[in-house]
């Protein structure tokens, strides 16, 4: 119990400290606070309100001296003065004080040289228990002597009536102060904010030690070969890297230092939307007790309908590691030896796999592109291109080319080939073609890993001018050129070249800094 130390915390009349509770304690306080159902599986399923992904608009930082010559201001890192944040933060605490409490200590980063201790103070229980689920546990040895360097108070019940009139966004805050490491979250019950803000605090922390910080997964093969997979939500970041072949590092957050690759997180934060046994087995397999779900639709006796979007598409559901029977205990491995970077072209432009020079990879990281499919009010679809700096710009509080730099230094360093995966559409856009089959994917994966797609011989594309293989063990032959999958060739040129001015004009904001990140002449061009 640290009830003694809340006041120090500036909590006051607390009640009872619930503090570090085992699984099997938290879980009887959520199913007797009423705030889950139980599944089945053993699993708990939770609803997390209005709110079923995070606030972007609503995240902030303070703006001060030490911290705002480094953090990149604009529409992704906002700032916010240091008496706005103070007044909030009395309103948090006021939320928190004088009632039950959930203090949960863990661990950012598995390794010893990077790791952050971090405090989550939470009225909720259910949110204690995402904590334990997706944070690395100390061991009881090593929480005995622990010492939060970052502490988050999630007030969620609480909101910010004054909103208008400090000038933000709405009623909901998710703020940092990265001078006094502190946190502060109201208004929102999603428990995704309370992962990706202490990620966003180790993109902020890492590259300044001139370690890397990645939003990917990685996995591991037998012979020690790390592999990693960046993508944006919807891409297979975490299928893909979930293979019962390789031992999965992690599926999510990583960091990339001297000694190798290492994961920052315990355990796992998987989309189940459409989530079936046969084509996913280790993640189904993995909602079992102590794993939490999210939003999903609930039927009868405890039983998950997977295919409903009733809630939200963003049905997830968050496990400890262990739950993926082969996984890396240490959650660290060496250098990786393949970096590939996934994305969803609903365009059906792009190969479904592509070699990267170093100069293709630096341009394809920094515009970190996929497709997303959006309906209109007459039910017609079309893509709509994405681009997300370094495959997780919402998360970068420095600028996309402080990472981008590191990437390829370490690129460089370490002699790591680089491939571009396309997992979205083939033969037409999105609504003509069709979704790359999961057996040309997962060929493809595995001759990248297996250093089979090295022997093939290979084209370049025009105006991507990307490098693909003519032939490839398992993989339909007319897919790995897209155009030779269209069958109207006139349609597949257009809608190229439409795209590629997409990237171009993406892009153009890099042209404007150093020249040593001009990696445009690497990107698609018309012939």
């Amino acid at each position: 119990m640290i009830s003694e130390h809340m006041e120090t915390l500036g909590l006051k009349n607390v009640g009872k400290v619930f503090h570090n509770l085992s699984y099997e304690e938290m879980i009887k306080h959520e199913l007797d606070n009423g705030e889950v159902q139980q599944m089945k599986t053993g699993a708990t399923a939770v609803d997390t309100g209005i709110f079923t992904g995070r606030s972007p608009k609503d995240k902030f930082f303070v703006d001060q001296a030490e911290s705002n010559k480094y953090i990149s201001w604009g529409d992704i890192n906002q700032p916010v003065s240091k008496d706005i944040f103070d007044e909030l933060s009395i309103v948090a605490k006021e939320q928190l004080s004088g009632i039950d409490l959930y203090v949960t200590d863990v661990f950012c980063g598995s390794s010893a040289a990077s790791k952050r201790s971090v405090r989550f103070v939470t009225e909720i229980a259910w949110q204690a228990h995402f904590v334990k689920n997706m944070f690395i546990r100390p061991t009881e040895e090593e929480l005995e002597n622990f010492e939060p360097d970052f502490t988050v108070y999630n007030a969620c019940k609480t909101s910010n009536p004054k909103w208008k009139e400090h000038g933000l966004n709405s009623e909901v805050f998710v703020m940092f102060n990265v001078e006094e490491n502190v946190g502060i979250i109201g208004g929102t019950y999603y428990g995704g904010e309370l992962k990706k803000g202490i990620f966003s605090m180790m993109n902020y922390w890492l590259p300044l030690e001139n370690k890397l910080s990645m939003h990917c997964s990685a996995n591991v093969g037998e012979d020690g070969d790390t592999a990693l997979f960046f993508g944006l939500s919807g891409t297979g970041k975490t299928t893909l890297s979930t293979d019962p072949n390789r031992a999965l590092i992690g599926d999510d957050e990583h960091g990339w230092d001297d000694d190798g690759v290492f994961n920052f997180e315990g355990g796992c934060y998987a989309k189940v939307i459409d989530l079936d046994e046969k084509s996913e087995p280790e993640i189904y397999g993995a909602i079992k007790t102590n794993a939490l779900l999210e939003n999903v639709v609930t039927y009868g006796e405890g039983e998950v309908n997977y295919e409903s979007s009733e809630k939200t598409e963003n049905t997830r559901v968050s496990y400890p590691i262990e739950h993926i029977e082969n996984h890396v205990p240490s959650l660290q491995a060496g250098h990786p030896k393949n970096i590939i970077f996934l994305t969803a072209d609903a365009f059906g432009v792009l190969p479904p796999v592509s070699k990267l020079t170093k100069e293709q990879a630096m341009y394809y990281f920094l515009s970190g592109y996929t497709a997303k499919v959006a309906g209109t009010e007459r039910g017609i679809t079309e893509p709509v291109a994405a681009f997300s700096a370094c495959f997780g710009e919402a998360f970068l509080p420095l600028h996309p080319t402080v990472y981008a730099k590191l990437l390829g230094e370490k690129i460089d360093k370490h002699g790591v080939n680089v491939y571009l995966v396309n997992t979205g559409w083939t033969g037409g856009v999105y609504g003509v073609g069709k979704r790359m089959s999961i057996k040309n994917t997962r060929a493809c994966i595995t001759a990248i890993l297996d250093g089979s797609i090295q022997e093939s011989e290979f084209d370049t594309t025009m105006t991507f001018r990307l490098h693909v293989p003519k032939t490839l063990n398992g993989v339909d032959t007319k897919v790995l050129n897209p155009r030779n999958a269209w069958e109207d060739k006139a349609a597949f040129d257009k809608t190229r070249d439409k795209l590629a001015d997409m990237f171009v004009a993406n892009f153009k904001k890099y042209q404007q800094e150093n020249s040593e990140f001009d990696y445009s002449s690497a990107g698609p061009y018309h012939d």
